[in-house]
């Protein structure tokens, strides 16, 4: 293999490991059990454990972030729905069998400093998951759009500890009726008067 492809093995492996069996409980020799690659070349990779994490963690929060938004974009073009649409990946994410809750909070969990690299790394994707909630939030012109994502982000986060713990997708579901209540009473800015005219033009044509 290609010093990239080896490096995305180490990673592809080390990641299945986190999430089946935790941060603390793998150890770098099991990772090179599991992967097949020589202690060397892992550390010409990766100089510490801290920095394999760190690397994995890096490429789950880009990997599921785009994940996230290219779903939301097909499967819903009305910003509110849009902001709906993110339960129904939950839903999808839940069914998969791999699934044993949040990488980034099981992170956190076992990097309990806030000062910790890792437990910064996991509060990183979490503001850019919080990030993405409000920017639908603003595109669905909110009163509140903050307000609003982070209720998103509670139900989101809600749903993904009852799901690792049930090991189904119901919470997903429930998750998005409560949002659809909260959107459906939740404040509206008012178009402004260039929106409303080409909200007028969209109509007549």
């Amino acid at each position: 293999m290609r010093r990239s492809e080896i490096r995305d093995h180490l990673l592809d492996t080390a990641l299945r490991l986190f999430n089946e069996r935790g941060y603390h409980a793998t150890g770098i020799d099991l990772i090179i059990a599991e992967s097949g690659v020589a202690k060397t070349t892992l550390y010409r990779h990766f100089e510490t454990k801290e920095d394999l994490i760190l690397a994995a963690l890096e490429r789950r929060d880009e990997e599921d972030r785009v994940a996230l938004r290219t779903f939301v974009e097909q499967h819903a073009s009305d910003p509110v729905e849009r902001l709906l649409a993110t339960f129904d990946f939950l839903e999808a994410s839940f069914n998969d069998k791999q699934y044993r809750g949040c990488i980034f909070v099981s992170a956190a969990g076992e990097h309990k400093d806030p000062a910790n690299p890792v437990f910064r790394a996991a509060e990183m994707h979490k503001r850019l998951v919080l990030a993405y909630f409000e920017e639908l939030a603003h595109a669905a012109r909110f009163a509140e759009p903050k307000q609003i994502a982070a209720e998103i982000n509670l139900l989101h986060e809600g749903a993904m500890a009852v799901a690792q713990i049930t090991r189904s997708a119901e919470p997903a579901r429930q998750a998005k009726s409560l949002a659809s209540q909260l959107l459906t009473t939740a404040g509206r800015s008012p178009l402004e008067p260039a929106a409303r005219r080409a909200d007028a033009s969209a109509l007549q044509a």
